[in-house]
């Protein structure tokens, strides 16, 4: 039996990541034409990934002991720091899913092919960018801005996969990207008020 050591699968996840963002066409085909279950990709891809962000906003919060909005200074507890970032973590966690089942259940309008391993395998990947974007949150002040604008990418490699995975008509590709992308801003402001709400569960923000 092989065994994949945690050297290998973090190269891996590197690598992939790398040819997604520099060469996303290519290596949308290659996925295509990849077998996996949508519980080898939580394992191997989601998993690890979409820890990222969330991880790194709580330690930027925490290194700069809080952040700026508005130009006015804000503090949140540490346990609310810690609470907002587990609950950002387990809603992204469900989100790539419920976006999978949007994907797929939209596929037929467009001249597509349903499948839900493919739609979740389009999510997933497609995610990488914003993901890796949040290293960014590492430096809560401008670090908003380059995350704000991995997840524009994102939504890039997104638009080029749709069709490749879903096997939709490429003519109606610019309207299926727009009812998904839709249901993505409706699903981010459902989450961020979440998350809020979780963040405020151990005391007020301090404004100074």
């Amino acid at each position: 039996m092989n065994v994949v050591e945690p050297e290998s699968r973090a190269d891996h996840i590197l690598l992939r990541a790398k040819d997604l963002i520099l060469r996303p066409l290519p290596t949308w085909d290659e996925i295509d034409k990849e077998d996996a279950t949508i519980e080898g990709l939580y394992r191997s891809w989601v998993l690890p990934l979409a820890a990222v962000p969330a991880v790194c906003q709580a330690l930027g919060w925490l290194a700069f002991h809080g952040g700026w909005l508005f130009g006015i200074r804000f503090h949140v507890s540490v346990l609310g720091m810690l609470t907002q970032a587990a609950v950002s973590y387990a809603l992204t966690l469900v989100g790539v899913f419920v976006m999978a089942v949007v994907v797929d259940e939209l596929a037929l309008r467009f001249g597509g092919e349903r499948s839900r391993t493919q739609a979740f395998k389009l999510v997933s990947y497609s995610a990488c960018a914003a993901w890796l974007g949040g290293l960014f949150l590492l430096l809560p002040a401008p670090g908003g801005v380059l995350a704000a604008l991995a997840g524009c990418y994102s939504l890039y490699l997104f638009y080029l996969g749709l069709p490749k995975l879903m096997r939709s008509d490429p003519d109606q590709t610019l309207t299926y990207f727009a009812l998904a992308l839709a249901a993505m801003i409706g699903l981010a402001l459902l989450m961020g008020i979440l998350t809020s709400c979780a963040g405020g569960w151990y005391g007020p923000v301090s404004i100074y």
